[in-house]
């Protein structure tokens, strides 16, 4: 169970030694803040909740803005530390729970330094994350098979979101609000902190969030499968091998867990990577559209603009990174 009618979505707060205070008292206040507006809207607020691991190595809730009720968070957040980072004997227990949670359809995400525990899962192995940039270097040699991109303030993989430095908190904060709660939502939260979204808004509008709290265990292993393997060609076969379920109802059961076709689900996921590199990278449209999957560029440009609703190239006009229209100036 995730979430709740009378509360709204859950996010949790992982809590071990030494981890930075100022992020979880001030993201916690963000989501207060958040679901002052959302009662406003006749809307559910946020359950915000803190978890600590007690000396039998179980987990339980520190603090609830809901006590009283059950279930897994619908988001959990590792938070960083100013202090040494989590060396594998310490991170291992958290990352065990973590993977468990995320198996049960949880979304995890880091901010900072945390993203060593949640690399330390093993979910991270081949997509992108980032880091404080002080840490980027040690990250990339602890876990080689990360593409570790510490220019990024927040990566969002769906199922897997990492948040660069300390104050990134705040980037993935309204990035969360806006998810869960929608872009107004997240925009008077802002206002009301005095954070400047700046861009943030333009491309949280029409982010892909996967629905991932459905409970069915084999159309979630598919979703999994799917989020790790990128842009890489696959096909409803495989997915049904993933699934260990028939045509019929493997058909049936994904779109009844995520409202989508198998097939209408990866064009999402692979336009999602796409909108990444036309906004952070210079690379020509036609080798974006082989690197997410799509072997003809005009089978690709039909696609994109169909969920986004513009061209690649209007897209990368309108919200290309000011770096990168910088470099090239």
């Amino acid at each position: 169970m995730h979430g709740d009618a009378s509360t709204g979505p859950e996010i949790g707060l992982v809590l071990y030694p030494g981890c930075q205070m100022a992020m979880v008292h001030g993201i916690t206040d963000m989501f207060e803040v958040a679901s002052f507006y959302a009662r406003a809207q006749a809307r559910a607020p946020l359950r915000t909740s803190h978890w600590h691991m007690g000396d039998d190595g179980t987990f339980t809730r520190a603090h609830d803005s809901a006590p009283g009720m059950s279930g897994d968070p619908d988001v959990l957040i590792v938070p960083g530390r100013l202090g040494p980072l989590a060396d594998a004997d310490e991170a291992a227990p958290y990352a065990r729970w973590l993977l468990d949670r995320h198996a049960r359809g949880t979304v995890l995400a880091s901010t900072c330094g945390g993203a060593f525990i949640l690399a330390a899962t093993g979910l991270l192995a081949g997509r992108e994350a980032t880091t404080h940039w002080f840490f980027a270097q040690e990250m990339q040699g602890r876990f080689p098979d990360i593409r570790v991109e510490p220019g990024r303030i927040v990566i969002d993989d769906g199922d897997l979101i990492t948040a660069g430095g300390l104050m990134a908190w705040t980037d993935l904060g309204l990035r969360l609000v806006d998810r869960l709660l929608g872009p107004s939502i997240m925009l008077e939260t802002a206002k009301f902190m005095l954070i400047n979204p700046g861009g943030r808004e333009q491309r949280n509008y029409s982010v892909f969030s996967p629905q991932l709290t459905h409970g069915d265990e084999a159309i979630l292993k598919v979703q999994h499968w799917l989020q790790s393997r990128a842009g890489r060609l696959v096909s409803v076969p495989d997915m049904m091998r993933q699934a260990g379920l028939e045509e019929r109802t493997f058909l049936r059961r994904f779109k009844s867990a995520t409202g989508m076709k198998p097939i209408e689900y990866v064009q999402h996921l692979r336009v999602g990577k796409a909108r990444e590199l036309l906004e952070f990278t210079r690379r020509p449209v036609d080798q974006i559209a082989w690197s997410v999957g799509y072997e003809d560029p005009a089978a690709f440009r039909r696609v994109f603009a169909r969920v986004v609703g513009l061209s690649p190239g209007d897209y990368r006009t309108r919200f290309a990174s000011r770096t990168e229209l910088d470099a090239v100036a």
